[in-house]
């Protein structure tokens, strides 16, 4: 399962960052009763488009902020430590390493910014794809893809998971594979070797077949149901007979096979004693027969198994003449023959040589030496069963053999538009270089002097600022598109190891406390806080994506509750900001909207995905209208209001009473649920697959979590109004008797749910009761984060850098991260994991963040403040949802 965030701030830091108006925030109490009202800013987000801290992240990396003045006194020697004062150092040395140190790291800073990345991280891609594309230009020509990979090349990631060069491998199943075979034939010609994988494949289809039989006669297998027929024939020589087999076969039409799995070879080594004549009778037959399986090859998938290797040490006396040597003898033949080996060849029949790689590894585990173990055959059947029926099914996690998606209507005009985008953009700068250079210097005609005109740059005009922001947005498009939709780049499948998920996280962990810095405010969940538990949130889900974590159930269900916190601060923030400022207004609604999903929507039309496919998006965009609704329908209560009579208190308690009263309801009635989502149009936006079940499961995973963040709002806003709470810099939230009671049961109630879900066996019983419990580990991590003075003071500028661009970290890991939609990795450097998951990450991380540039630039644009300009923005972004839903109506 694919697992997202979305992320929230609480109070926030209204000096030390412009919020923006996306992001409302609980307010910061100054020492009145009445805490002021927050600015304008979303919390809930993933910091869609955040605008910048002063020091703004693209010119400066996510690294601890330089504090130390331009030049340091001669007595004051030791950088200081963040927000602190500077140490006083007593010798020579001490004061050359400091200053060293301060001035090394201007010098980095200055030198490594965010932009400098950002053009290292262009550099690179285009790197790697001209690598790539030269790679399968030369493939192309030589007539090679990824199924000729599929079937000659792989290696084994772990015991019995094995690895298809270029491309990821889909595990079939019953109902998968019968339903691709369904009135198809398959036969399967030759030895007892190839008997075996007769039997694994067969066991594909039905998983309760017995491998039974006469061994030295034809099989056959039969699937009535679905008018699937198997057939096994005995023929465990290359000879005439073969030939004359592959020509009955040719002559049949009716009984034509779709598919002709055959090979031999140790029978003829074995009755010949492996003698010389034997091999080069065997080349004179397979000679003779080649023009049959070409001829077959012409309207049937026909693969020709090269010979597995044996394990000498255990064959039988009868079969000693079976020697490895005299197998590579053979296996070189019929390379040479059927022409497997020959680049240039058109030869239409497929060498199947990856059979032997797989043995390799494994024959040591066979039982006579000859026969192939079970797991070895099986892989070699479901590799086989990828090469046909991935073109047919096109699993998303299948991307052998499939080809490059044709483009929809759709995608061609975004295409189109971007490409206009980049013309115009191109053609108006053009214009202002010559402009600008034609009045660099303009002559004064009276005096015959040069003067220069004022060195003022003009502010870029809107449609500059737009034309700019989807010309490199479409750049950044077409990256995501070669990732995951051509055939581009590779991909492998994941594999999941302890150390594969834990070391990074003890890695990221590290990075996070060694880069701290003083937070300039100190309230509860204050903003540096929030951008700080996004950011390592953000960081743990991806590791967990990359590493397929979610195999191992206890580290689902703490990556579970993560969501769930996401979720818990959506609450918090949009509550606290409706409930202090009491802005109800369009302007609010559009922006939150705006920031959510724009570069959701961008990608449903670039890479052809629905709407609920980015499932997090749609679950945090729903219940922000939710709360809205919940606070912006009659009657409308705010904090305001309250103050001025306490009746409105409990007035909010009932509305949010009826809240959970729905929740409960609607969670008990899935059919009714599901039928209001399948109404048009709200169906085209929470259907996948034609179906709303996905978003029903993903709705009722954490169907409370919203609910809780809104109430603990309410109560801290309520005991920070009556001043309960002492949020002064270094002091403990509550009295100490209190805290340190609070505290240690916070502690308890933290270890007791990891224990808990560590010790979970079946994940749908636990999934039924997460939705109540996850609120325990929560406000119990906010408490242990937020009690001790000390703790609210400090906070991770490396996890909070992290924090900011956390939506489009989340998106875009779907498709230039990961790949086939989060169920694979995307390679860049193939052979060399480390390297490629770290020029990978890289690229992401670099494109997430201008993303979020991207998409702060537009808001501005497609959101004015202006109601008239709004209005007309609106009416234009409704005609374009219009078309847009016309257009996929006709595509489809």
């Amino acid at each position: 399962m694919s697992l997202v965030d979305g992320s929230s701030d609480s109070s926030a830091d209204m000096k030390s960052r412009s919020p923006g108006p996306d992001e409302p925030e609980p307010p910061r109490k100054k020492r009145s009763t009445v805490p002021e009202p927050p600015e304008d800013r979303e919390p809930l987000l993933p910091s869609a488009g955040d605008p910048a801290p002063e020091a703004d992240p693209a010119s400066a990396p996510p690294h601890k902020a330089n504090h130390a003045p331009s030049s340091l006194p001669l007595r004051c020697c030791c950088p200081p430590a963040a927000g602190g004062s500077i140490a006083r150092c007593c010798h020579g040395g001490a004061k050359m390493a400091a200053l060293a140190y301060n001035l090394g790291k201007r010098e980095i800073n200055q030198h490594f910014s965010v932009r400098n990345a950002k053009l290292l991280a262009l550099g690179a891609a285009l790197l790697v794809s001209a690598c790539h594309a030269v790679f399968w230009g030369l493939s192309s020509h030589a007539g090679d893809d990824t199924c000729g990979y599929l079937i000659s090349s792989g290696r084994f990631l772990g015991e019995n998971v094995w690895q298809p060069y270029t491309c990821m491998m889909h595990k079939y199943k019953s109902s998968d594979a019968t339903s691709c075979l369904r009135n198809q034939r398959v036969t399967f010609v030759g030895d007892s070797r190839i008997r075996q994988l007769f039997f694994a494949f067969v066991k594909i289809l039905n998983p309760h077949v017995k491998e039974q039989g006469i061994k030295h006669e034809n099989i056959p297998f039969e699937d009535d149901d679905h008018n699937i027929r198997v057939d096994f024939l005995w023929y465990p020589e290359v000879n005439g007979s073969m030939k004359q087999c592959f020509h009955t076969l040719i002559e049949s039409p009716s009984s034509k096979p779709q598919i002709v799995v055959a090979g031999a070879a140790t029978w003829s080594i074995k009755m010949n004693n492996g003698s010389a004549e034997s091999l080069a009778q065997y080349k004179v037959n397979l000679t003779d027969v080649e023009p049959f399986l070409g001829k077959l090859a012409d309207t049937s998938d026909v693969y020709w198994m090269l010979q597995d290797p044996v394990y000498e040490q255990l064959l039988a006396d009868s079969r000693r003449m079976i020697t490895n040597t005299r197998i590579d003898a053979y296996n070189e033949i019929a390379a040479a023959i059927l022409n497997g080996t020959n680049r240039k060849s058109r030869s239409k029949i497929k060498i199947f040589s990856v059979s032997r790689l797989i043995s390799e590894e494994t024959i040591e585990q066979s039982l006579d030496g000859l026969h192939i173990p079970e797991t070895s055959r099986d892989i070699s059947a479901m590799i086989l069963m990828n090469s046909y029926c991935n073109k047919i099914l096109k699993p998303i996690d299948g991307s052998c053999c499939q080809p490059t998606p044709p483009l929809t209507l759709i995608q061609k005009l975004a295409a189109c538009f971007f490409a206009l985008s980049i013309g115009a953009y191109v053609a108006i700068s053009v214009i202002q270089r010559n402009r600008h250079r034609k009045n660099k210097m303009c002559t004064d005609i009276e005096s015959g002097e040069e003067k220069k005109p004022a060195s003022v740059t003009p502010a870029a005009s809107t449609l500059e600022v737009a034309l700019f922001s989807f010309a490199k947005l479409g750049l950044i498009m077409a990256y995501f598109y070669f990732c995951d939709r051509a055939n581009l780049y590779m991909k492998e499948n994941k594999f999941y190891t302890h150390s594969s998920f834990f070391i990074p996280i003890i890695y990221i962990l590290v990075l996070g406390v060694f880069y701290n810095e003083s937070t300039k405010e100190t309230k509860l969940l204050n903003r540096d806080q929030t951008d700080e538990w996004k950011g390592w949130m953000q960081l743990v889900i991806l590791i967990y994506h990359v590493s397929g974590a979610s195999s191992f159930l206890p580290v689902y269900m703490h990556v579970r509750v993560l969501v769930a916190a996401y979720l818990f601060q959506t609450g918090y923030g949009h509550f606290s900001y409706f409930w202090l400022k009491g802005d109800f207004g369009i302007y609010r609604i559009s922006q939150v909207l705006f920031r959510l999903n724009f570069l959701v929507v961008i990608l449903c039309i670039v890479m052809d995905r629905p709407y609920q496919f980015y499932y997090f998006v749609p679950l945090v965009t729903f219940w922000f209208m939710v709360i809205y609704g919940s606070m912006a329908l009659w009657p409308q209560i705010t904090q305001k209001k309250a103050n001025a009579n306490n009746i409105w208190y409990f007035g909010l308690v009932l509305k949010l009473g009826f809240l959970l009263l729905c929740i409960y309801v609607l969670s008990r009635a899935q059919d009714s649920f599901e039928k209001i989502f399948s109404l048009w149009p709200i169906s085209k936006l929470f259907e996948l697959n034609g179906e709303v079940y996905e978003w029903w499961f993903r709705w009722s995973l954490d169907r409370y979590a919203v609910f809780h963040g809104m109430l603990f709002a309410f109560i801290y806003l309520a005991l920070q109004k009556y001043q309960v709470l002492f949020e002064g810099k270094g002091e403990p939230l509550f009295s100490t008797k209190v805290s340190n009671v609070l505290l240690f049961f916070s502690v308890v109630c933290f270890l007791t749910y990891s224990i808990w879900a560590s010790s979970c066996k079946n994940k749908t019983e636990c999934n039924e009761m997460h939705p109540s419990i996850s609120v325990v580990q929560i406000l119990a991590f906010v408490l242990i984060r937020n009690i001790p003075g000390y703790a609210r003071s400090v906070y991770s500028s490396f996890f909070a850098w992290f924090g900011r661009i956390s939506l489009e970290l989340f998106i875009c890991q779907y498709h230039i991260w990961l790949a086939a939609d989060t169920k694979g990795i995307l390679v860049l450097i193939p052979g060399n994991p480390m390297l490629n998951i770290i020029i990978s990450t890289f690229i992401f991380v670099c494109v997430a963040h201008e993303i979020s540039h991207i998409t702060n630039d537009l808001a501005q644009i497609a959101v004015p403040k202006d109601m008239s300009a709004l209005t007309k923005r609106l009416l234009c972004i409704a005609s374009f949802f219009f078309i847009l839903l016309f257009l996929a109506a006709v595509q489809h």
